[in-house]
């Protein structure tokens, strides 16, 4: 065997060496191109500066290698921005609970059968109050808490055309007055509540049927009636 032949074999292994460190960070095809390079030039290259060469190649790879760590790792550790707040949601604004009226309809399921301020043969003047038309029997409550100032026949006073009449005074100083009543349940100077059960609807009077008249007054007596179906809808009824 010649020289040169020695010099090949005692080579080859630490090419085998050199390339496989450089396959790891170039890829097989760059392993490749070096085997092949050193085959061919290995006859006219010194075993130490094949070896050199490949080592160089190495450092290279290995050096851009960590360089790529680091900046991957640079990157994870960098502070992450303030994630957004959420944007809070706005709620409905609720609205106060409507309160409640201190007064009342005076009977319940009626029909009104004549308003305030009518004409006719029947009223010796306008009709001062308004009429709900109910079967006899039906139960009357008093529209809003208050003091019975009147209550019996003769319209409690107010003469016969009321009939069986009660009249109440309120906290507002002013005054209802029901009449035509079947049965009156209260006496004067008994203190009632709203919507509280006083009496019993009728047909007694100067009456064309059964009905309540009710009437809203500035005081306890007749000729001071006002509007009450204006009244009551300023008590949002």
């Amino acid at each position: 065997m010649s020289k040169r032949a020695t010099n090949l074999n005692l080579a080859s292994p630490q090419l085998r060496t050199r390339v496989a460190v450089l396959a790891a960070g170039l890829g097989a095809s760059a392993m490749l191109g070096v085997g092949v390079a050193s085959a061919a030039t290995g006859a006219d290259t010194a075993p130490g500066a094949a070896a050199g060469a490949v080592a160089a190649q190495a450092d290279a790879q290995s050096k851009a290698a960590t360089a790529v760590k680091h900046a991957e790792q640079s990157k994870k550790e960098a502070p992450k921005g303030k994630p957004a707040e959420k944007k809070a949601e706005k709620k409905p604004e609720s609205k106060p609970a409507k309160k409640k009226s201190a007064w009342t309809i005076p009977v319940n399921n009626a029909t009104i059968s004549a308003t305030y301020g009518t004409g006719g043969d029947r009223w010796a003047n306008k009709h001062s109050g308004q009429d709900y038309a109910v079967s006899v029997g039906t139960d009357v409550h008093s529209a809003a808490g208050g003091t019975v100032v009147k209550a019996g026949g003769n319209g409690a006073g107010d003469g016969p055309a009321y009939g069986n009449a009660v009249v109440v005074k309120h906290t507002d100083n002013t005054f209802t007055q029901y009449a035509h009543l079947s049965q009156i349940n209260v006496s004067p100077g008994q203190t009632v509540k709203e919507g509280q059960k006083i009496a019993l609807s009728g047909n007694t009077g100067n009456s064309s049927g059964p009905h309540l008249h009710f009437e809203v007054r500035t005081s306890p007596n007749y000729g001071s009636a006002i509007d009450p179906a204006a009244f009551l809808r300023s008590k949002g009824l």
